[in-house]
C-alpha cells in the first residue's frame, strides 16, 4: 500500500467535498432507527429485550447491571485498576478546574445583575461496547456529569456475553449512579422515553455508531443531546522540523479506529510530505489492525497534502475544522493562534492524540463533520444550566424605565410598558 502527496492548491471540486463535506452517514439507517425508537417508546422493556437478541445475539435478563461495575471493580487486574484510577483522576482533575463561579454584581447605581450555574438533574451517558472494551469513553463521559453535580447519572452500554470487566470497572471509577446492559438505538430510546426499568433523562451524551448517532438525531428535541459525532478525524500541521515516523504513527493510530475514518497531515515543505508518505508505508505493516487502516488511509477524506505555504496549511485545517488537530512545528503556538475551529489540540511532538483518548485530562468527547466551527466537547459547561439574576433598585428602574417602555410601546406591547409605568409611578410617590 502506498499513498500520494497531494497539492492542496490542486484540489478538485469532488476531493474539496470529501475533506470539507463530512457526515455522520446516518442517512441509511434513519429509517430503521425510527421503528426502533417508538417499538421502544411504546413497548418499553419488551422491545429492549427483543432489540438486544436481535442485534447483539444476547438475551437479557436484568437490565440494570450497577452492582456488576462494582465487582468488577475489586476484581479487575491490579495494574489495569491502577490505569484506570489514573486517568479517572486526571480527568476529574481537569474538569474540576472548569466549574463556573455564581457571580453578581453592580452594572449602575440600583442595577444589580448576574449568573448562577445548577447542574442537570438527569444525564445519560452511552458507552460503547459489545465485543469491543472503552473503558476511557465511561471516564470521559460519566466523570463530567459528576463534577458538575448531575445527580442521576445513568450509563447504558451493549450487552455481550461477558461484557468488558475493564469497562464496568471504568463505569464505576467514574461515579456512575446506575448501569444498564442496553445499546444501540434501543438504549439512546430508552434513555429518551424511559421503560419499565430505564428511567428517561434530561440529556443524553456518549460516542456510538452510526445507529447510536442516528437514535440521538430522532430523539432530539424531546430530549437534549450533546451533539451528532461520526467517524473520527484527525489532522496533522507540519512543518520541515517534524519528525515524519511521529506524525506517520498519528495518523495510523486515528486510522486504526474505523474506514471511514479521516486522517490527513498538511505540510508546506515538500520533502517532509514525501517522508511521511514513506513512513507511513513502512510503518503500517507493523500495526494489528493495518486492514483497517489501510482502508481509512485510502479513502478520499485521508492523505498527505502539501500547500504552498503554512498560511495555506492552516486556511486548510481552519475550513477542515478538525476533531483532532496536532501541531509539529517549530513555531506551534503561532500557527495554533490562527486556527480557531478544532476540538481538541495536541502541541509539539511529545503530545500525541492518545494522551488525551485516555489520560492526559482532558475529553476525548469531540465534534466531528466540521462541528468544532460551532461547539466543542463535553465538559463540565455540557452538564450545567446557566440562570441570569437581577434586582433593580427604585433609582435602577427609573434609570432605564423610559429605555423600556419606548421599546416596549414600540413593539406594540402595552402591557409591557404598563408594568413599568404603575412601578415608576409608585416610586415618584414616594415607594420603594
Amino acid at each position: 500500500m502506498s499513498i500520494e502527496v497531494r497539492e492542496t492548491a490542486e484540489l478538485g471540486p469532488d476531493e474539496r467535498a470529501a475533506f470539507f463535506d463530512r457526515d455522520a452517514g446516518i442517512e441509511s439507517v434513519t429509517g430503521d432507527v425510527r421503528e426502533i425508537v417508538e417499538r421502544v417508546r411504546e413497548e418499553g422493556d419488551v422491545a429492549v429485550r427483543e432489540f438486544s437478541s436481535e442485534f447483539d445475539g444476547v438475551d437479557v435478563g436484568n437490565l440494570e447491571i450497577t452492582d456488576e461495575c462494582e465487582r468488577a471493580y475489586d476484581d479487575l487486574d491490579p495494574e489495569l485498576r491502577e490505569a484506570v484510577d489514573a486517568a479517572a483522576a486526571n480527568v476529574r482533575e481537569f474538569h474540576e478546574a472548569q466549574l463556573p463561579e455564581d457571580w453578581r454584581r453592580e452594572f449602575a447605581d440600583g442595577r444589580e445583575l448576574g449568573r448562577r450555574f445548577r447542574p442537570i438533574d438527569r444525564v445519560g451517558v452511552y458507552v460503547p461496547g459489545g465485543s469491543a472494551a472503552y473503558p476511557s469513553s465511561a471516564i470521559m463521559g460519566v466523570v463530567p456529569a459528576v463534577v458538575a453535580g448531575v445527580d442521576h447519572v445513568a450509563v447504558v452500554t451493549p450487552p455481550a456475553e461477558e461484557i468488558s470487566p475493564a469497562t464496568l470497572a471504568a463505569i464505576y471509577a467514574a461515579g456512575a449512579d446506575v448501569v444498564y446492559q442496553v445499546g444501540g438505538a434501543q438504549a439512546v430510546a430508552s434513555l429518551a422515553y424511559g421503560t419499565e426499568t430505564i428511567d428517561r433523562v434530561e440529556k443524553i451524551v456518549g460516542p456510538g455508531n452510526k445507529w447510536v448517532t442516528a437514535a440521538k438525531a430522532v430523539v432530539r428535541g424531546d430530549v437534549e443531546i450533546d451533539f451528532l459525532a461520526g467517524p473520527s478525524e484527525v489532522v496533522v500541521v507540519a512543518d520541515e522540523t517534524a519528525d515524519p515516523e511521529l506524525v506517520a504513527a498519528e495518523l495510523l493510530a486515528q486510522a486504526e479506529h474505523d474506514p471511514n475514518t479521516s486522517v490527513v497531515a498538511v505540510t508546506d515543505d515538500e520533502a517532509t510530505a514525501d517522508a511521511i508518505t514513506t513512513a507511513v508505508t513502512e510503518l503500517v505493516r507493523a500495526r494489528e489492525r493495518k486492514d483497517v487502516i489501510r482502508e481509512a488511509l485510502e479513502n478520499d477524506a485521508s492523505g498527505v497534502l502539501l500547500a504552498r505555504s503554512m498560511s495555506e496549511a492552516i486556511l486548510f485545517t481552519e475550513e477542515y475544522a478538525p476533531e483532532h488537530l496536532s501541531i509539529v512545528a517549530d513555531d506551534d503556538e503561532s500557527i495554533l493562534s490562527r486556527i480557531d475551529s478544532a476540538g481538541s489540540v495536541f502541541l509539539g511532538p511529545n503530545t500525541p492524540v492518545a494522551a488525551g483518548d485516555y489520560a492526559s485530562g482532558t475529553n476525548h468527547v469531540l465534534p466531528t463533520n466540521g462541528g468544532a466551527r460551532v461547539t466543542g466537547g463535553l465538559s463540565v459547561e455540557t452538564f450545567l444550566r446557566s440562570t441570569t439574576v437581577q434586582r433593580l433598585s427604585g433609582d435602577g428602574l427609573a434609570d432605564v424605565g423610559e429605555t423600556i417602555t419606548t421599546l416596549a410601546d414600540a413593539e406594540g406591547l402595552e402591557a409591557h410598558a404598563e408594568s413599568v409605568r404603575v412601578r415608576l409611578e409608585r416610586i415618584e410617590d414616594g415607594g420603594s
